[in-house]
């Protein structure tokens, strides 16, 4: 199973930049997406459905033009979660979760801290998400958690391991990433790649992208009982709709 996550930064902004011409040639039987900053009824979603993705699951914000996050498969899932049931998570649009036979994924997007009261915010969503997560994994064991996570959790994972007062590599931020890593899941890309130095977010700002300053802010991470299953995990660096680019990961399912 080729599992594909990519924050776009708006889908619609995406769209005009060959985001479908890119999504079938990827050829993912799962793509999550976060950050659409769209409502279902906004999109013409026969785009998705002759790309190959008749069954594509849309859970947005209720803020127009903000948050949201979305599953395109090929297969029909056994079942569509919408959201956690927990408000202030969901009135975000920040997870969607299918579950096949062999395995459950679920599109995440958490904040970013961009100023005090986000911040507050984000540590909130962190302690509830990884309570949930807990309690989902007892359920559904075999689950993949891929998204925008909004931390780097260790120096290799961006460009300036100096810059320690900022939000997404705070030592609270990457402390929580760790636990939630020894709570059962496993950084996909780290796990295979140990000491490969790549990047999937650079801000617009001073040429970024271009001298690769970049953030490693983006992750498959996968159940312990998929861990084995790991067959390859790449980030696609390639990839240009969005200030991030798009990682994927294959299970042997």
């Amino acid at each position: 199973m080729k599992i594909v996550s990519y924050n776009v930064n708006g889908i619609r902004a995406a769209l005009k930049k060959g985001f479908i011409e890119w999504l079938v040639a990827t050829d993912a039987d799962v793509v999550c997406l976060q950050e659409i900053k769209a409502m279902e009824e906004q999109l013409d979603l026969s785009l998705f459905t002759e790309a190959g993705y008749e069954y594509n699951y849309w859970f947005s914000a209720q803020k127009k033009g903000y948050s949201g996050v979305a599953v395109l498969c090929k297969t029909k899932p056994n079942h569509i979660e919408f959201g956690t049931g927990i408000e202030s998570m969901d009135y975000e649009g920040r997870n969607i979760r299918v579950d096949y036979n062999e395995v459950s994924i679920m599109s995440m997007y958490l904040p970013s801290g961009t100023n005090a009261a986000r911040l507050s915010h984000k540590f909130e969503y962190m302690d509830l998400i990884h309570d949930y997560l807990n309690e989902l994994q007892k359920e559904k064991p075999n689950l993949v958690v891929c998204g925008d996570y909004n931390i780097c959790h260790e120096e290799i994972d961006i460009h300036n391991p100096k810059m320690k007062g900022v939000s997404g590599f705070l030592p609270e931020e990457r402390e929580w990433l760790g636990n939630f890593i020894d709570s059962g899941f496993t950084d996909s890309f780290r796990y295979l790649h140990p000491e490969r130095q790549e990047y999937s977010w650079w801000s617009y700002r001073a040429n970024s992208r271009a001298n690769n300053k970049g953030w490693r802010l983006d992750y498959a991470m996968v159940s312990s009982p998929l861990q084995e299953k790991i067959k390859r995990s790449v980030i696609l660096t390639e990839a240009v709709h969005s200030d991030h680019c798009p990682i994927l990961l294959e299970l042997d399912v």
